[in-house]
């Protein structure tokens, strides 16, 4: 048995059904078994992160837990041929931080299957200047992409824009040539929006304000949408033929009602985008995009870094709608 222990942001239930967080030390022993153990030097803060730093039961069953669904780090044992101790490595998403203890932590086991070798051309501080969001935001823009939605085509609308799939979306497709609209509840980020690389930015409350007609007049190319809900109606009724929608996120609602003339006489696609068990290959293949050529000169200015005993006030002000960007986390310094 181990005795080396680590610090963690531990969140546990009180008798009273309430959750805290607190920075706790805990043993390499008590990590969920697998075949990949690694020290974790960043990881990032996620909105599924604060849901399950929060208690909520449909991000995380059983506490006490440790939050965290992204982490980068450099393998210090391995039971598997894919990786060696000394390889550095980025893990998102699979069940990491939701029922499997997560990233907010100087250690964590895993199955290796879940752990891709950190690209050559980005650092394993950088990649969680990305994580999940980026991911997310890639696997949106690789969609459009693919559905024939070039920089010619026209105006993208980015919505939820100073989230960290709206920030990263519009900084990477302006960093590609894209004419991009960000649209936002948040009066006071225009300046944000602008500075990330958006071409205009629109108002949620005007653009929701739209007449409720089937369709509306042509104006987006393509749509990435982190909202679900109303906006994502309007969105859809406002594209222009043959336009690619990537829908990621439900931050306005899970439901959607519309009607499909958009689809059956203007052609718009929907992609579904889901990071979380995305393919390994198709991991790889946008990481590597997001280390090289579509990597935005702004992607520092979006992001602002915090230690483990500042999550907790990080975390009660993403809950509060009250971040823009990302918020990566500084685990260990060793």
């Amino acid at each position: 048995m181990s005795s080396e222990v680590f610090q963690c942001l531990r969140v546990t239930e009180s008798p009273d059904g309430s959750f805290s967080q607190t920075v706790s030390t805990r043993s390499i022993d008590a990590l969920p078994d697998g075949d990949l153990t690694i020290l974790v030097q960043y990881s990032s803060l996620n909105y599924k992160d604060a849901l399950s730093a929060t208690g909520n039961r449909g991000v995380t069953r059983d506490y006490p837990h440790t939050p965290g669904i992204d982490a980068a780090g450099v393998v210090t044992s391995s039971s598997t041929n894919r990786f060696r101790p000394g390889d550095e490595v980025i893990v998102t998403g699979f069940d990491l931080g939701m029922n499997t203890d997560g990233g907010f932590a100087e250690r964590i086991r895993i199955p290796s299957q879940w752990a891709l070798p950190l690209p050559g051309e980005i650092t394993l501080c950088d990649s969680m200047s990305y994580g999940t969001a980026g991911l997310t935001a890639g696997l949106c823009i690789r969609a459009l992409m693919e559905g024939g939605v070039t920089p010619d085509k026209g105006t993208i609308l980015v919505t939820g824009a100073t989230g960290g799939v709206g920030s990263l979306s519009v900084a990477i497709l302006n960093h590609l040539g894209y004419q991009v609209t960000a649209l936002t509840g948040k009066p006071d980020r225009h300046d944000f929006l602008t500075g990330a690389g958006a071409a205009a930015v629109l108002d949620r409350g005007e653009f929701l304000g739209q007449p409720d007609r089937p369709l509306l007049k042509p104006l987006w190319a393509g749509v990435i949408d982190t909202l679900g809900g109303k906006p994502l109606d309007v969105a859809l009724r406002g594209c222009d033929e043959f336009s690619v929608i990537a829908a990621c996120g439900m931050a306005a609602s899970i439901r959607l009602d519309t009607n499909v003339f958009p689809f059956i006489l203007r052609g718009v696609r929907m992609d579904g985008i889901t990071s979380q068990n995305c393919p390994m290959q198709i991991r790889e293949t946008v990481w590597a995009q997001l280390a090289n050529e579509w990597r935005p000169d702004v992607l520092e200015s979006l992001t602002k870094e915090c230690s483990l005993p500042e999550l907790p006030d990080r975390i009660q002000s993403m809950l509060n709608v009250e971040t823009a960007g990302r918020i990566r986390v500084r685990c260990s310094t060793s």
